[in-house]
């Protein structure tokens, strides 16, 4: 049985610096190894990163995740290259490609074929995070110096002028079978949403396989403690159900077609039925105990420590838990 590293998910988490200092010393202290940020259309994933930075020391600091169709390569170089500067190297970068709701609905540019804007973004990012020679790339997607049809001619190849960071860790948030096998071939990990660590093989088994030594799983795992199983199976429903239900239409939803890979694909298009005709709360009811146990860490503490010999036994190397509460932060911790 591996050693996973432990990592805490700040998504939903709100209030001003204060409190996000707060919430990062508490991890610090409790034993956590990193924290991750996240975004969507709201908060942006780099911002908090710089607070916690500044009041922790050892603490590693993630996206999970950063949008690519949000910014130009170029830009979370230089991003990275700030936050690795003033961390001390503590950045793991999480990118991933979003969906078109999000990417068209709020970003207003084109959702672009994952697998080769996900590749090309990689070879850009690594270039400009080595700093070693002037950026210049040519891709169906990236063209740096930019040299369309409304170009001035006037862009000439730059280097940063940042310390470089070439070993800044690249995780992809890939989901479908062919961008996981770029990922698997181009990044250094996987940082999978709604992971399954009694059915991952159905859905990655033959291209995780492929990985090479040192490749990171990191998946972000919902969590809840108590005493009452239903009631704490209950606190994470809704977020299963908004993932596999709304994050995306019927045509175009990852999460429920990854769930569907898993062998839940009648109960993923129910939920998906209920959900985008309006009836959320059916939707929430919908994802049965199974699906609810089988994504999520939930129950008693003595229950929750039996849950995770399931997810040691496989390549998971670092678990981002997602608590239903802050005050589950310091007990989860104990566990490890």
């Amino acid at each position: 049985m591996s050693k996973v590293a432990l990592g805490l998910s700040l998504a939903g988490i709100r209030g001003d610096a204060a409190t996000l200092a707060a919430v990062a010393r508490r991890a610090e202290e409790s034993g956590y190894d990193s924290v991750w940020t996240n975004e969507a259309w709201g908060n942006d994933a780099f911002t908090p990163l710089g607070v916690i930075a500044a009041v922790t020391s050892r603490l590693g600091l993630g996206t999970a995740i950063a949008q690519i169709p949000a910014r130009t390569p170029a830009t979370t170089a230089m991003t990275a290259l700030t936050l690795q500067q003033l961390s001390g190297g503590r950045l793991t970068l999480g990118l991933g490609a979003s969906g078109p709701q999000v990417v068209e609905g709020w970003h207003g540019v084109p959702f672009r074929q994952p697998v080769r804007m996900t590749s090309e973004y990689l070879a850009v990012l690594r270039k400009a995070l080595a700093a070693k020679e002037r950026l210049e790339f040519a891709g169906s997607i990236y063209t740096i110096p930019y040299a369309g049809a409304d170009a001035t001619g006037q862009g000439r190849p730059l280097r940063s002028t940042m310390p470089p960071a070439p070993d800044t860790p690249i995780l992809v948030a890939a989901m479908g079978p062919k961008n996981v096998a770029m990922t698997v071939a181009e990044a250094d990990g996987l940082l999978p949403y709604l992971w399954s660590p009694t059915r991952w093989s159905a859905a990655w088994g033959e291209t995780l396989a492929k990985a090479p030594a040192g490749f990171q799983v990191a998946p972000t795992v919902l969590a809840c403690v108590g005493d009452d199983l239903d009631k704490c199976r209950d606190q994470v429903r809704p977020r299963i159900a908004l993932h596999i239900g709304g994050m995306g239409s019927k045509k175009t939803n990852f999460y429920a077609a990854l769930v569907s890979r898993y062998g839940y694909e009648a109960e993923a298009s129910h939920i998906q039925d209920l959900f985008l005709s309006g009836d959320r709360a059916g939707a929430c009811a919908a994802v049965p105990d199974e699906l609810v146990d089988d994504l999520a860490l939930v129950g008693p503490l003595e229950r929750i420590a039996d849950q995770l010999a399931a997810w040691r036994d496989g390549p998971v190397t670092t678990m981002i838990i997602e608590p239903a509460d802050l005050s589950m932060l310091e007990p989860i911790a104990s566990l490890w």
